[in-house]
């Protein structure tokens, strides 16, 4: 099922306000993607899910020698090509084929917050390895499995499914649906679609964030909230080994 549009076009331009220098997101979630991420000098990146920018932005200022973004949501697009002017960004479904890409077009694929909004991973992450150079590599987050087990008192941990949650954001209460699924399921994805995980990140919020929010600061350095994986694509053969 794909996400509707709707949840981040009727929050498009508040959301941006919010997640530009709120805890979980600058303090927490991109600071964790731009570690795993590593060195970016010279790499052609794809942010996908890419929002209004913020995370396109820090990865050109990184020193990406491009940055192209998609996302579903149109208001976000917009948002995002006036943040990072110097990113190239498009309206694109991630539950759809990605025509518009050749094979190989990139060395880091960036996937933040976005995929616990689709209910199954297998054509997403197929699409996103293609489109990623041999040895390339995927760096992610989601919603931690362990925490939206706990935190929605759900019955069957392994069970995937579809919840709905309500955030306040610039003081309106907004619902937003998306899937949970167990930790065995993310792995399992990820392997299926021929990455192989390299690193596996539950992070700390930066220090910074006490003053942005104390009490959200003080439960996501002690429990679960997000979860990272940086995974590989396989390199290429050496030139002249023999097809098996």
């Amino acid at each position: 099922m794909t996400p509707p549009t709707d949840q981040y076009d009727e929050m498009a331009a508040e959301y941006a306000e919010h997640s530009a220098a709120g805890l979980a997101n600058a303090h927490y979630d991109r600071p964790a993607i731009l570690a795993l991420a590593g060195d970016l000098t010279g790499l052609r990146v794809l942010d996908a899910g890419c929002a209004a920018g913020h995370l396109a932005r820090l990865l050109a200022e990184c020193g990406a020698a491009s940055v192209t973004g998609i996302d579903i949501s149109a208001a976000m697009v917009a948002l995002a090509r006036e943040r990072c002017p110097a990113g190239t960004f498009h309206r694109a479904d991630l539950a759809a084929p990605l025509d518009l890409f050749e094979d190989g077009a990139f060395d880091l694929v960036t996937a933040s917050l976005v995929l616990h909004y689709l209910a199954d991973w297998g054509p997403p992450l197929a699409e996103l390895r293609r489109v990623l150079r041999p040895g390339g590599a995927l760096v992610m987050s989601v919603h931690h499995p362990g925490e939206d087990w706990r935190w929605f008192g759900r019955p069957d941990y392994f069970r995937t499914e579809q919840l709905e949650d309500t955030w306040t954001v610039a003081g309106k209460p907004r619902t937003v649906r998306f899937y949970r699924r167990p930790l065995s399921a993310c792995f399992n994805a990820l392997r299926d679609a021929g990455f192989t995980v390299d690193r596996l990140l539950e992070p700390q919020p930066q220090p910074a964030g006490r003053e942005v929010d104390p009490e959200g600061y003080a439960s996501m350095s002690t429990a679960p909230h997000f979860l990272h994986f940086r995974a590989l694509t396989p390199k290429a053969p050496p030139s002249g080994a023999a097809a098996r």
